[in-house]
């Protein structure tokens, strides 16, 4: 373990301490008794347990230089002899260094924003030997660049899923019919989705793609998949067919909902078409739109399974969270310590996002 045993019974601990501590000053200052506070314990304590000490366990280790670098053996070998034995393990040695995990990751972020600019460039209309021999920008730049992407990208789910969950409303034959066939993808394991699309999107004999392309008068073999930068772009719309699901079954939950005197009420004052849908309805659709985005933000933050199944990471696919994955547990790993750094840095720009989200819910539910 990375902490020891003993860290983390003293952590538990002093989290349940702090929790007593919580509900003792709850119960003096406010107008609640102490059984009421009770109540609330458990929960308290399971989301300390489950919740905080991962991500102050996380911010700890991101201020260390963690990796799993000694070898030990229960029978006291040396380290030469005890390579390859499964009856040895990595124990990881810790040194603390302040924000410099940190300053690794943001430090070459200028240089690398020129790098990336001339392989944009050298990728639209540039000599293959010249992209060959022309420095990179770092992966962990291309990871933060690309979760921007998906973060932008990723929201078009939610309008897509309103008009589609708006279309299924409805009473007809076809709309019960349809439902289903929209709520399928939502089950689907991200893993078949991703082995799916990775058939759609083959470039040779046999992938539907073949005939898209002879229409548009492109060559055969142009993978969007490869090297050639569409690669996140590709993964991004293999992963809107389950977020599109998910939106309309919130959407649809949403428009269940709406109080039918309301609609009445706006036929009467004359609202009809698409007045009626932005005056009336929309706004009751606010906390299922609240939802969607919250939910549709994250998605896109932890972006992983689609990535890692279909491009493997590869550079111009690679997300934050892969790349946390493949630095401390992924081959020629075992940086725990940047890779905690990561997590946390994932975890503050997801963090921001879901304030800025709940502010803005609260202010409208106010109004």
């Amino acid at each position: 373990m990375v902490l020891g045993i003993s860290s983390v019974v003293w952590m538990l601990i002093g989290i349940a301490a702090l929790i007593l501590i919580v509900i003792f000053a709850a119960s003096r200052f406010t107008r609640y008794g102490g059984q009421r506070i009770m109540f609330l314990a458990p929960a308290a304590f399971l989301f300390s347990v489950f919740v905080l000490y991962p991500i102050t366990g996380s911010i700890w280790l991101s201020l260390h230089d963690v990796k799993a670098d000694r070898l030990i053996c229960s029978d006291g070998r040396s380290i030469s002899e005890a390579q390859g034995d499964p009856t040895c393990r990595r124990v990881p040695k810790m040194e603390f260094v302040g924000l410099k995990n940190y300053q690794k990751f943001f430090d070459k972020f200028p240089r690398d924003w020129k790098r990336s600019n001339r392989e944009i460039d050298d990728l639209l209309d540039g000599d293959p030997e010249t992209k060959a021999k022309m420095p990179r920008a770092s992966s962990e730049f291309k990871a933060l660049i690309n979760n921007i992407i998906w973060l932008l990208l990723f929201q078009i789910a939610i309008p897509i899923g309103l008009a589609l969950a708006v279309l299924l409303n409805q009473t007809a034959l076809f709309a019960r019919i349809l439902k289903p066939l929209y709520f399928f993808p939502f089950v689907i394991s991200p893993a078949v989705i991703a082995f799916l699309f990775q058939f759609f999107y083959n470039p040779f004999e046999g992938g539907p793609l073949v005939e898209f392309y002879a229409l548009l008068g492109l060559k055969k073999g142009y993978g969007i998949l490869g090297t050639n930068g569409l690669s996140t772009f590709g993964v991004i719309i293999a992963a809107w067919y389950p977020q599109i699901a998910y939106c309309i079954i919130i959407y649809l939950a949403g428009l269940t909902a709406i109080n039918p005197e309301l609609i009445e009420a706006g036929k009467l004052d004359g609202a009809r078409g698409f007045a009626m849908f932005r005056k009336i309805i929309l706004p009751q659709l606010w906390p299922a739109t609240f939802i969607c985005v919250v939910v549709t933000t994250i998605g896109a933050l932890r972006s992983f399974d689609l990535v890692q199944v279909m491009t493997g990471g590869q550079r111009w696919s690679e997300v934050l969270a892969r790349y946390m994955y493949e630095t401390g547990f992924g081959e020629g790993g075992g940086d725990y310590g940047f890779g905690a750094t990561v997590s946390v840095i994932l975890f503050a720009i997801m963090l921001v996002f879901i304030v800025f989200f709940v502010t803005n819910m609260v202010r409208q539910t106010e109004d």
